[in-house]
């Protein structure tokens, strides 16, 4: 039975729903989707086992319910897909970047993109939700900022519906790195401030204009 979210996460305070997603995030990036329990969610929480049913109907919505209420507030897509976009395009994919790092790579959500590539098969219903609710309006994101550029005769006009894949691979993979393989390879720690600023070297040199690349100071 489809059970849609409704404000429901905004009433009820006795129960805590804040503290619910809180806890959801953690038994997901602990257990994985697939072996992770509402009973988990809520003993996590501190509540009764029966008082996430009060909000949801099962596990996707809760899955759902903490990309909505948690994840995309803090990174603020939505801010920036208003934000108007003035001066240098390559400063503001480097604004973007940096925020996103800050707001996600550094932060509890970056266990994200592992959970999805590790469930994603197996749940595609909950691969859909973070597709729709987070890589579109990141993907939009990326792509206004890449046409500014090329309206402005920073960038080449290159094609845009393979470059919103092409450019954050290396920003997943570097947390996809930290969260996997970093504890198992310490001589091969990666300074994300340091991987950043090279991916984004590299990124804008390939898509700068003739112009625009004779234009940059020397080094």
């Amino acid at each position: 039975m489809h059970c849609p979210l409704t404000k429901r996460w905004s009433r009820r305070k006795e129960a805590r729903p804040q503290e619910i997603l809180e806890a959801a995030l953690e038994v997901f990036a602990e257990k994985g989707y697939s072996a992770a329990k509402i009973e988990d969610i809520a003993s996590r929480a501190g509540v009764t086992r029966g008082t996430p049913y009060l909000y949801v109907c099962n596990k996707a919505d809760i899955f759902k319910a903490m990309l909505r209420e948690l994840m995309l507030p803090q990174l603020g897509i939505a801010e920036l897909a208003q934000t108007p976009l003035e001066g240098s395009a390559a400063d503001a994919l480097r604004h973007i970047v940096g925020l996103w790092w800050e707001r996600m790579g550094a932060t509890r959500f970056s266990v994200l993109p592992k959970l999805m590539i590790a469930e994603a098969r197996n749940f595609p219903e909950v691969a859909q939700i973070y597709h729709d609710e987070f890589i579109v309006p990141g993907q939009a994101l990326f792509r206004r900022v890449v046409d500014y550029g090329v309206a402005r005769g920073e960038f080449r006009p290159i094609a845009g519906d393979e470059l919103v894949h092409i450019f954050p691979a290396p920003i997943v993979m570097l947390m996809i790195w930290q969260q996997a393989f970093a504890p198992c390879a310490p001589a091969q720690t990666l300074e994300p401030q340091r991987y950043l600023a090279t991916m984004l070297d590299v990124f804008l040199h390939g898509i700068a204009t003739d112009f625009q690349r004779s234009e940059e100071p020397s080094r």
